[in-house]
């Protein structure tokens, strides 16, 4: 391998874990519109107008200091383990290391003015928003010019990464809408390298299919898990590459397995809301009852499909002998908590009533607009990231199943969006009765089932507090698991990722700072505790069924189906 190959290599490996921990795995609760950030711009800009005193004393302060710098007396560093400056020149250069200092000191200035103003507290949250913004969107390493690694690989090759680097800029122009790509979408094919788990679709409705997977095992336990995933992405988060397939693991440890499979809604499919879904998702559990035999489930949920699945569990009533087990992956069902998630300075009712507006407008939200907005929460990792390795450095967005998955985004009915959004207001989770799905108030009081919650403690889309507050409203016996990642990489936890560890432990009333005191500390994937406590609840073992499907619920078509190549 040449020495540009294998830079190349090392330079994929670095965005993809970079990026991967930051994966947003869209949440769908909170709906970023670009006036959003513009309004908080405008409290920035205000800021600065109404409070000269405080700007003209930051300003001079940032003088000094940058008189400090050109005098070589500087000792600002960066942060510790930002890779934009890992490239030895901004150490060893006199010009790069003053222009790199004086960056550092320009951003220091614009945050501490920031948090010097009589701002409120939500006001300065969004005003730090947009700094961070305007602070990475400026950083050196993103010109070509001030990038010493970018001006090395022009030099060694005469040129033609600045031609690659144009190229690759025409096509996300007038392919992508302007963002950097984040993926090769050419590297993967659902069905192929993904979401290739054998199995059949056993069931399908207008909102769903029902996917049974083919076991692997001569035994399998009784008692069947159906998966829910979240609707703003394709199901097969649970279903990547063979090394990382949850579905798989689930396969070869008996467990049978069944997983939802949305259907990409278009305009037409507007008026679906929260309880349209959740009868869907009642006719599945009705099939996997018929097929496998068993009165019973498991049911796992994560993010948004946590909160549907939820909802169905907490519509059971008397019913609630449908699910014995539930299984929620950083998943909040208190909506008073979710204020603390790096997006709770946007979340207002103006912010709120604005976004269902603009749904019902078109019909459907977009994930694509979404996860457009979404970058711009996280510009380091999902934008000048990839701007630096697509067009300063030439080299083609990396080919990785995690990032395909998530740009493989899907569209919400305009109900079912605004009904989410509409759940703030409510929280029917903390306060039984204030929401009806089909005629049946949700109440959690109402269901018992065994529970398994899981949260990702770098988590900033549903802050593991928060998640912690979901395991208390399931009830004391719920075992928590605190991943250590994010919130992607908490539910992607394959035994074979050798830096995973987690926390375990039941909850504590007294709060997740009692848990941490209390709880044990393991190394290894969280799954193969999941495995354990999925096996002690699930009935037993019973010989593999030799076909998939039912006399009342035939095999329709092989997995993964139809609905998930719908775009």
């Amino acid at each position: 391998m040449s020495t540009a190959d294998r830079s190349r290599g090392d330079t994929g490996e670095a965005i993809f874990e970079q990026a991967s921990r930051h994966t947003l795995a869209l949440n769908p609760l909170v709906s970023l519109r670009s006036e959003d950030l513009l309004q908080s711009a405008g409290i920035l800009l205000k800021a600065m107008v109404n409070e000269p005193k405080v700007a003209s004393e930051q300003w001079m302060s940032f003088l000094g200091e940058l008189g400090e710098v050109m005098g070589g007396r500087s000792e600002r560093q960066p942060e510790a383990g930002d890779k934009r400056f890992a490239d030895p020149t901004w150490a060893n250069s006199g010009v790069h290391s003053r222009l790199l200092k004086a960056y550092l000191a320009w951003g220091h200035a614009l945050d501490t003015f920031v948090d010097r103003t009589s701002l409120g507290d939500v006001d300065k949250q969004r005003a730090h928003l947009i700094t961070t913004i305007w602070i990475d969107a400026l950083a050196p390493t993103n010109s070509l010019l001030a990038n010493p690694t970018a001006v090395r690989k022009l030099l060694d090759t005469g040129g033609q990464s600045v031609w690659q680097g144009f190229q690759h800029f025409l096509e996300d122009v007038t392919k992508h809408g302007g963002l950097p790509s984040q993926v090769d979408r050419s590297a993967f094919k659902v069905g192929v390298d993904l979401a290739a788990t054998p199995g059949a679709v056993v069931f399908r409705n207008e909102i769903l299919e029902l996917v049974q997977y083919t076991p692997t095992t001569a035994k399998v336990w009784r008692r069947p898990l159906v998966i829910t995933p979240p609707q703003i992405n394709k199901y097969y988060a649970v279903d990547l590459s063979p090394d990382k397939s949850m579905v798989r693991f689930l396969l070869d440890s008996g467990i049978q397995t069944f997983c939802i499979s949305w259907r990409n809604p278009d305009v037409s499919h507007r008026d679906w809301g929260l309880d349209s879904y959740v009868a869907a998702i009642d006719e599945a559990v009705d099939a996997v009852r018929d097929i496998t035999g068993c009165d019973d489930i498991s049911m796992m949920g994560s993010c948004s499909g946590g909160i549907t699945s939820s909802s169905y569990f907490a519509t059971l009533g008397a019913a609630q002998h449908k699910i014995r087990n539930m299984i929620l992956a950083v998943c909040i069902l208190d909506f008073g908590t979710f204020g603390e998630s790096s997006f709770g300075s946007l979340i207002t009712p103006e912010t709120m009533a604005a976004a269902k507006a603009s749904s019902n407008l078109r019909g459907v939200l977009d994930g694509d607009d979404l996860a457009r907005m979404f970058a711009w929460m996280r510009p380091n990792d999902l934008i000048w990231n990839y701007w630096v390795n697509n067009y300063l450095l030439g080299n083609p967005p990396p080919a990785f199943d995690i990032l395909f998955w998530n740009a493989d985004t899907t569209r919400l009915p305009a109900r079912l969006h605004g009904d989410y959004i509409d759940l703030y207001s409510s929280n029917p989770f903390v306060k039984p009765g204030t929401l009806k799905l089909n005629d049946t108030a949700v109440d959690l009081r109402a269901v018992k089932a065994d529970s398994y919650v899981i949260a990702g403690v770098t988590d900033h889309i549903t802050p593991w507090k928060s998640v912690y507050q979901t395991a208390l409203l399931m009830g004391h016996d719920t075992t928590f698991v605190l991943a250590n990642s994010g919130h992607l990489q908490s539910l992607i936890n394959p035994p074979t990722n050798k830096k995973a560890s987690y926390m375990i432990g039941a909850v504590d009333p007294a709060g997740p700072d009692a848990f941490l005191n209390r709880a044990e500390k393991r190394q290894g994937s969280w799954w193969l505790d999941w495995r354990e406590w999925l096996h002690q609840r699930s009935d037993g073992e019973v010989d593999a069924p030799p076909v998939l499907g039912s006399t009342r619920h035939p095999r329709l078509m092989d997995a993964p189906g139809s609905y998930v190549f719908e775009q």
